[in-house]
């Protein structure tokens, strides 16, 4: 999550962070007249006191929130510890509470961040929706260009960014920067990102594309967008 405040105003603490207000904003990078800076932290949408802390500093705040399908941010998040915990139980033993029944085990962080609308609701009782742009992670890879000329609109800034600044890397398996700011060089995201995941039983892929369907439902219908997750 991404929030974006265009009011310079002070309170005793921002977020869960026990630093006045004014040490903070000089802890962030310098911006020009019409700059923006943007602050970047994936927890936000997740930590129950996030949005009213972040309304209490500044009510005005746009929101930028990328999700994608949750069964595979769930597949991905699990590769991600993987990678630094290689012991861990495997995936399929993490996911349920009772394989036989078929009961999802949703106090496991990576199965309960999925459930978008849950959290979406805390979010919205502070902020109202037109002050949340929905980013598709999938379209984010397919039509990057695209997303983020949604994002320019949200902001209220000139489309600059276009097809013509991305290349797709075969490699990767996303999209690149031809040229990152301030450089010759084509840019692409850090090695964390495009990993292999490890070949999950279909069954339980099923079984979590059944158990989060009504909660992405409803959260297409909290947001006006169909991000066409099965």
């Amino acid at each position: 999550m991404s929030p974006l405040c265009d009011a310079g105003i002070e309170t005793p603490e921002l977020l869960i962070m026990p630093f006045p207000w004014r040490i903070l904003r000089e802890l962030m990078p310098r911006t020009l007249e019409g700059q923006i800076t943007m602050e970047k932290t994936p927890s936000y949408f997740v930590t129950k006191e996030a949005p009213a802390r972040i309304s209490s500093m500044c009510k005005g705040t746009k929101l930028i929130v990328v999700v994608r399908d949750p069964v595979t941010r769930a597949i991905s998040d699990y590769t991600q510890t993987l990678s630094k915990k290689p012991d861990i139980p495997t995936f399929e033993s993490l996911t349920f509470k009772n394989r036989t029944t078929g009961l999802i085990d949703t106090s496991w962080s990576a199965i309960q961040i999925g459930i978008y609308a849950k959290h979406l609701e805390n979010w919205l009782l502070h902020f109202p929706i037109g002050q949340i742009l929905f980013v598709s992670g999938e379209r984010l890879i397919s039509d990057p260009a695209g997303e983020l000329g949604r994002v320019q609109d949200f902001l209220g800034l000139k489309r600059i960014i276009t097809d013509k600044h991305f290349y797709f890397n075969k490699t990767k398996g996303f999209p690149c920067l031809k040229k990152a700011e301030g450089s010759s060089k084509p840019h692409c995201l850090g090695k964390t990102k495009g990993r292999t995941h490890p070949d999950i039983d279909q069954e339980v892929v099923q079984r979590l594309r059944d158990f989060y369907r009504p909660f992405n439902m409803k959260f297409y219908q909290m947001t006006g967008q169909d991000f066409g997750w099965d």
